[in-house]
């Protein structure tokens, strides 16, 4: 394939904004080097002008369940690869795929059928497995399946884990049901990063989870015990505890505006964690889906009684962020880049504009409108909007 140097671009590294930046791929979709004007282009290589286009370290999804008619739980391929391409075409260039609270053997079906697919897809990049449930609390379940939630055991978590062939990289539970410490120390012996969710924790409970190893909370302030001056619960333990990581869907639906800012300024971008929550209908019309209802971009189950997962996407969560918070671009895109990359264990190769690391990114207008989407250096994704 060859070199491809990108040149004229506004280039977003971690710790600087480069003018008329420069960033060139080799031929095995990592990045060899970047910089200013001063980068000489390579002899024979592709070169593409940016004309002063944004050019952003791609984002990572680490918790998004579907989008588009498709669902990670339908354990086929054409699922995974249609999720991928519908999320490239909003901003992400790797993700988890996540699985729901189901039957054991759904469960495992679908864990082996993402590993067996891992890096193959034509869109986005699956980079590996959330397993969000079944080990939840019934009081903070939600829209996951009351039928199937249950306790940990020690033989069930290694055969999961061993259907993930490798590839679980996130656990959603709660730490507070009976197992769920001991579920904590086995996950985390295993490589997994384990996070607080559909919990009804204690602050103390969730304190003793971090002990545990704990690091991570899932979609804050939604599926879990609020805060209260008098139990702060582990709405309050994700903004007080500082080894605690914040996932955060910042639709405008799941949390207030005002909440979103509040979540960053306790925290600081470096332990929020955007994602999606996507699922099956994001990206399609209003309607009935199955057991939920889409309205104006809002998902509910048929009968009101929960939020059912969202439509967002991850450039429109980044919209979003600049609007509640004030905060510049480069402060808030750790959030949706080298925070998720960190969580998930991916940060050796993704996560932001590095030389050796995967040549993800995204090109943007100034106006945060997606040009393209680049994974590995190849072009995924590209819109009608011209260089």
């Amino acid at each position: 394939m060859g070199e491809t140097i990108w040149i004229n671009a506004t280039l977003y590294t971690e710790h600087r904004v480069i003018e008329n930046g420069r960033l060139i791929a080799a031929d095995n979709g990592t990045i060899r080097a970047l910089g200013d004007e001063l980068l000489p282009v390579p002899a024979n290589a592709r070169v593409v002008d940016c004309r002063g286009a944004l050019l952003v370290p791609g984002f990572i999804d680490v918790h998004v369940h579907g989008g588009n008619g498709y669902a990670m739980m339908d354990g086929t391929f054409e699922a995974l690869d249609g999720m991928s391409r519908f999320h490239a075409a909003h901003g992400t260039t790797a993700f988890l795929a996540t699985t729901s609270t189901g039957a054991k053997g759904d469960i495992v079906r679908a864990l082996a059928n993402a590993a067996e697919h891992t890096g193959l897809t034509s869109g986005a990049e699956l980079a590996g497995i959330h397993m969000e449930g079944p080990y939840l609390d019934e009081k903070r379940r939600g829209a996951q399946s009351k039928e199937h939630l249950r306790l940990p055991t020690p033989d069930e978590i290694d055969e999961l884990v061993e259907a993930a062939g490798g590839h679980m990289r996130l656990v959603t539970l709660a730490p507070e049901i009976e197992g769920g410490l001991e579920a904590v120390k086995r996950f985390v012996a295993k490589g997994v990063t384990v996070s607080a969710g559909h919990s009804d924790a204690t602050f103390d409970e969730v304190s003793a989870a971090v002990r545990f190893g704990l690091n991570h909370t899932t979609h804050h302030f939604n599926g879990m015990s609020p805060f209260h001056h008098r139990e702060p619960g582990l709405a309050g333990a994700g903004l007080l505890l500082p080894e605690l990581t914040t996932e955060l869907i910042c639709d405008g639906i799941h949390v207030h505006p005002s909440a979103v800012k509040l979540l960053f300024e306790a925290k600081s971008p470096d332990k929020v964690c955007l994602i999606t929550d996507a699922v099956r209908p994001a990206g399609l019309p209003d309607g009935e889906y199955g057991e939920v209802v889409v309205r104006s971009g809002e998902i509910t189950l048929k009968d009101g009684s929960s939020l059912a997962g969202s439509s967002l996407t991850m450039l429109q969560a980044l919209r979003n962020a600049v609007r509640y918070t004030g905060y510049a671009l480069e402060k808030l895109l750790p959030s949706l880049t080298s925070v998720p990359a960190r969580q998930a264990r991916l940060d050796r190769v993704k996560g932001s504009l590095h030389a050796g690391k995967h040549a993800d990114f995204l090109l943007l207008t100034p106006e945060l409108a997606l040009i393209a989407t680049h994974v590995r250096g190849k072009e995924v994704y590209r819109s009608e909007i011209a260089l």
